[in-house]
């Protein structure tokens, strides 16, 4: 199943591209809109704007959480919801078909080894109030305030040990620049399996308090 979805591509893993836009697109596809503040040697401090996202959390190893957390947020988005209730003073509470959900990127993961969050970014035409309702207790949203972050994009193949250095290697680049880090590592990846591994686009990033 996994294989169809990114195959026929759909959000983020299943999203093919090169370029990457600031002003909140990637290849046609919605993305957190950001503005980059300034280049610190191969990493970047950017500002990102306000944006809604469907989050599951998921235990097991780094691959393996990130492919079982995009089958439970794609089954979402590709119409495991339902409209949000209509409720009336006066009449019965109703509800609507499902809905399909516009496509986005990255899939962004997190965590500490041993759970792992995995996310989507939500179109900009919803609020929580008007999201479809998943079909599971386990998707959860939030919305993300304006925050700065640095981040560190690089290709190729991103297994666990990738990660990990590239993430060592944002650390340092932040401690010799003297910057503070907070919340992190996070990862994001924008392009599907079957993408050559140097057109890959793969991110670390730590907020910056």
């Amino acid at each position: 199943m996994l294989r169809r979805l990114l195959k026929s591509g759909a959000i983020g893993l299943g999203l093919a591209g090169t370029q990457a836009s600031a002003q909140g697109t990637y290849n046609g596809y919605e993305a957190p809109p950001y503005t980059v503040e300034r280049q610190i040697g191969a990493a970047e401090v950017r500002l990102y704007q306000p944006h809604l996202i469907a989050e599951v959390s998921v235990n097991g190893p780094q691959s393996q959480a990130l492919r079982r957390g995009f089958r439970e947020l794609a089954g979402y988005i590709f119409g495991g919801n339902t409209a949000a209730p209509s409720i009336d003073m006066t009449s019965p509470v109703t509800q609507s078909a499902s809905q399909k959900i516009a496509m986005t990127t990255p899939v962004t993961q997190t965590g500490d080894g041993e759970v792992w969050t995995v996310s989507f970014t939500m179109p900009r035409a919803y609020t929580l109030a008007t999201l479809p309702v998943p079909k599971t207790d386990t998707i959860r949203f939030r919305e993300i305030p304006p925050e700065r972050r640095i981040v560190l994009r690089f290709s190729g193949r991103a297994g666990t040990s990738k990660l990990d250095a590239r993430s060592a290697e944002l650390r340092k680049i932040a401690a010799q620049a003297g910057i503070t880090l907070g919340d992190g590592p996070y990862y994001a990846f924008y392009d599907d399996p079957f993408t050559l591994p140097w057109n890959r686009r793969n991110e670390v990033a730590y907020v910056i308090p």
